[in-house]
């Protein structure tokens, strides 16, 4: 496997950079930028130019992730040439959230084949429901094949995201990638870092990810009651508040819900995957040594699955309420990563409306919110 990754600072210096690209030959393009990049109107255009065999997959993000640490305005490009392994694309749109689950069935029928091996995914960080996006991928491919990727971003204004995929760019369009080979090594690991705090809430009427109520009240109310001054900034708030998912027992499951909206004539929160209509919530906070401390706990998991010589990609995907947390110390969690993978593995990644991974090897593949996730890539 070969890679080279470029990074254009500014839209402007985007085809330049893609045309340093060009003199490689390049099986998957990954992208990764800030808006401007995916609504500019030549985008598509100018990548096919530089890598016009490639297979491309990406979205915009909520800030840029390489091993120069976190940036803002920027657009991340890393080719890889595979040398052993093959690649299947999917594309589908999402007609809304209530489509989730079949749009994860549609991709899951596209990708389905002998040798799957793992799959790249992303999505849209609005109007998705991306636990049962995840549920109806596994629930064609098994729940053995592992999931990774993320929400797309919008550098936090929650309105309009956007994915790459083989037809385009489109802000309704969840994108995946098929990886299948004997010689393909895939490794995976996801962290948070969050604690909880105040008591555990029960949840007493929600629908698929929408709360409604927790202790028979409002949930909006009981929210904006814990949340104090910082409700006045809801939605975008809520990233620094997220949810622990707890069980009947009122153990946590290992879960965390991000709130993507709020609706103040139901009283309603809208969080960014499936709640259990049966179980409790509980609210979190954390701090920057926690969360870098999560981060590295996540590459190291990564690395344990596979350490052999030869160029690796290490993708990572965090969630935009550790950027708000940790503030101008974020590119912490990123140094933290590239510590543990030294000089083996070539950085990328972005800022996330929510993540997908499994928690652990051999576990199935789920939606997490407020996590450093991270994919190891290499071949044998």
């Amino acid at each position: 496997m070969r890679i080279i990754q470029k990074i254009a600072q500014k839209p402007a210096e985007l085809s330049a950079q893609c045309a340093a690209l060009s003199a490689e030959q390049v099986d998957l393009l990954i992208v990764f930028g800030a808006i401007e990049y995916f609504s500019a109107p030549d985008f598509v255009s100018t990548l096919q130019g530089a890598a016009p065999s490639a297979a491309l997959i990406g979205c915009s993000t909520a800030g840029e992730i390489s091993a120069d640490g976190v940036n803002d305005g920027t657009c991340t490009l890393t080719a890889v040439k595979f040398e052993k392994s093959t690649l299947t694309q999917a594309n589908t749109v999402l007609s809304d959230m209530d489509d989730s689950f079949a749009a994860g069935e549609r991709l899951g029928h596209q990708l389905a084949a002998t040798g799957l091996k793992a799959v790249l995914l992303f999505g849209p960080g609005v109007e998705i429901n991306g636990s049962a996006l995840v549920d109806g991928m596994t629930s064609i491919i098994g729940l053995n094949i592992p999931i990774t990727g993320g929400l797309a971003g919008d550098s936090g204004a929650f309105k309009q995201t956007f994915t790459l995929g083989k037809t385009g760019v489109g802000d309704h369009d969840i994108v995946a990638i098929g990886l299948a080979g004997e010689g393909l090594k895939f490794g995976h690991g996801s962290f948070g870092g969050w604690e909880p705090f105040g008591p555990a809430r029960k949840v007493t009427r929600c629908a698929n990810n929408v709360l409604f109520e927790l202790d028979d009240e409002p949930a909006l109310e009981v929210y904006k009651r814990y949340l104090g001054e910082h409700a006045k900034s809801l939605p975008a708030s809520g990233l620094l508040f997220p949810f622990a998912m707890l069980g009947e027992d009122h153990h946590a499951i290992g879960l965390i819900r991000t709130i993507l909206a709020v609706d103040e004539a139901t009283g309603s929160l809208t969080l960014a995957g499936e709640i259990d209509p049966n179980g409790y919530l509980k609210l979190m906070h954390a701090s920057t040594d926690k969360l870098v401390s999560g981060a590295e706990a996540a590459a190291e998991a990564a690395v344990a699955m596979f350490d052999q010589p030869g160029e690796k990609l290490a993708i990572l995907v965090s969630c935009v309420g550790r950027k708000l947390v940790m503030g101008n110390r974020v590119d912490e969690e990123i140094e933290a990563v590239a510590d543990v993978f030294g000089s083996q593995a070539v950085l990328t990644g972005f800022y996330s409306y929510g993540e997908i991974s499994p928690f652990t090897p051999g576990a199935s593949c789920k939606l997490h919110n407020q996590t450093m996730t991270i994919t190891y890539l290499g071949e044998s």
